[in-house]
């Protein structure tokens, strides 16, 4: 392989790396984690400074600036995956079944989730509405459950950045 694809290779690995770095320290911010936002801010600025040094002086060829702005385009989408995989936080889904029946909201309590339930009025009759309350990282198991017991469920989700008492009081 020539010099100057490898170094238009390395030009984007790094920025893929720092721009990773970034994303995942952004959403770490955003979700109140500030604490691992700042470890990992050193490690992202050590790879700033080092890939930065070396890629300002190296602008000089249209390969390295097409590298460099794909390895920022690598780096977001990489980043958010990163993120996704961790599913750091916790999310609320609202179910709305069209059932009054307490099995569903009972077996999930069995599986400690948080739920809280009322009844709804939708277009054809009663609904039982709950709020869901997990880490996020259990999202998929929440949607299995709901779908083997209802699978025509209305479900949304949310991130709520901030709670306090209720079941989860102590459990965080």
């Amino acid at each position: 392989m020539s010099q100057v694809v490898l170094f238009a290779l390395m030009i984007m690995a790094i920025n893929i790396t720092y721009v990773s770095l970034t994303t995942v320290r952004f959403i770490l911010v955003i979700k109140g984690l500030k604490e691992y936002a700042s470890m990992l801010s050193m490690v992202e600025v050590l790879v700033y400074i080092a890939g930065l040094s070396i890629i300002l002086k190296n602008l000089d060829s249209y390969w390295n600036i097409a590298a460099y702005c794909i390895g920022y385009g690598i780096g977001v989408y990489l980043g958010s995956r990163i993120e996704e995989r961790l599913a750091l936080g916790y999310m609320t889904a609202e179910v709305i079944v069209d059932s009054l029946d307490e099995t569903l909201p009972k077996l999930l309590r069995k599986k400690e989730f948080g739920v809280t339930t009322w009844t709804g009025e939708g277009r054809d009759g009663k609904r039982l509405v709950m709020l869901v309350l997990a880490k996020r990282n259990r999202q998929k198991e929440l949607l299995n459950i709901v779908d083997d017991f209802c699978p025509s469920a209305f479900i949304f989700f949310q991130e709520p950045k901030n709670f306090r008492g209720g079941f989860w009081a102590g459990r965080r």
